[in-house]
């Protein structure tokens, strides 16, 4: 089943099926005023009942970066951290969602990871989607955001989490050193094919960090490449060789880089309509989608989204959502297109 979605994704890449970019949702804010913003959220949490509808349309329709504007201009104004009277103020996922807004992007990625890996378990999912999916600058700026706020190295605590191949792969990531250009070389190329097909299907076992090592350092143009050139080897597919190759989190983290590779809004599609499919839903990685990605791509995962699964985003978080939680996350994702 695996290696039929990996497929499909390197199948969307290649015939180019979506639009050029789109890009985020959530743009800069004209004519921002920092201070204005600050003293009408401060009328919205003192007011007798507070005012979720103005706090939930000024924090989405400011970029993260006006956000932090507001709240230094708000704590010099009140002489309290917004966040605190926040917590204070609100409850639920809407306190959950806001507090996560108020957070840089490096602080939010931070801190996701961070709880991943808190107290007993792990999950492996989240400290997958982050290191696959984040560019060379953003990850360094994780590592730094993590040691400010925590004290402490996230290389060694991914050590101290995680084991064999799988760490291996996550540290290798956490080095951040993948060509981001755009730029093919055919002939490397086809040798970077032919490596993975005798590092996998020619031998007996498998050579997982040839698979590593090539999966995370050569940029998205270049492994697009790789993986046509791979049938000039094998009869199957780089998805299904890595589908009877490998099993468990070492599987999960090659084949989502090779998703990223392939088509990036498509992989964030899959993880959204998987959050929302069955009974309940996985409140952690809705919101920590919709966050991540409102000042990336967002737009291009709605196309994704409505290309794959015959809905819009809109729709699919309006029916498993309610209350001031389905606005913000509505208010996120931008009109129902």
């Amino acid at each position: 089943m695996a290696c039929n979605l990996v497929s499909v994704f390197l199948q969307q890449a290649m015939q180019s099926n979506y639009p050029a970019p789109s890009g985020p949702t959530i743009t800069p804010f004209p004519n921002f005023d920092a201070s204005a913003d600050a003293t009408a959220l401060n009328n919205a949490l003192q007011a007798k009942d507070v005012d979720e509808e103005t706090i939930i349309n000024i924090l989405t329709t400011r970029t993260n970066w006006q956000r932090q504007q507001i709240a230094a201009d708000y704590q010099q104004s009140v002489g309290k951290q917004l966040k605190d009277v926040m917590k204070s103020k609100l409850s639920g996922k809407l306190e959950t969602v806001v507090l996560d807004l108020l957070q840089t992007p490096a602080q939010f990625d931070a801190h996701q990871l961070y709880y991943a890996m808190k107290g007993l378990g792990t999950d492996e999912d989240c400290l997958i989607e982050i290191l696959v999916s984040r560019s060379n600058k953003e990850i360094k700026e994780i590592i730094k955001a993590y040691k400010e706020e925590f004290k402490s190295d996230l290389e060694d605590k991914i050590k101290s989490d995680t084991s064999k191949d799988f760490q291996k792969a996550l540290i290798t990531l956490l080095k951040a050193s993948r060509d981001e250009s755009c730029e093919v070389d055919h002939d490397l190329a086809d040798d970077d094919a032919r490596a993975l097909y005798e590092a996998g299907e020619k031998r007996k076992g498998t050579d997982v960090d040839t698979f590593i090592n090539i999966l995370s350092s050569r940029n998205a143009a270049h492994m697009r490449t790789v993986f046509e050139r791979y049938t000039k080897y094998s009869k199957h597919e780089v998805d299904k060789a890595l589908d009877l190759e490998l099993s468990g989190d070492i599987e999960n983290v090659l084949i989502s880089l090779v998703k990223c590779i392939g088509n990036k809004p498509a992989y964030f599609a899959e993880k959204l309509y998987n959050s929302m499919k069955g009974r309940g839903t996985q409140d952690k990685i809705l919101i920590r989608i919709m966050i991540s990605r409102s000042e990336v791509d967002l737009k291009d995962i709605k196309v994704a989204y409505k290309a794959k699964y015959g809905t819009t985003l809109y729709k699919a978080i309006k029916d498993e959502t309610k209350g001031d939680y389905e606005t913000i996350l509505l208010a996120l994702c931008g009109r129902d297109e």
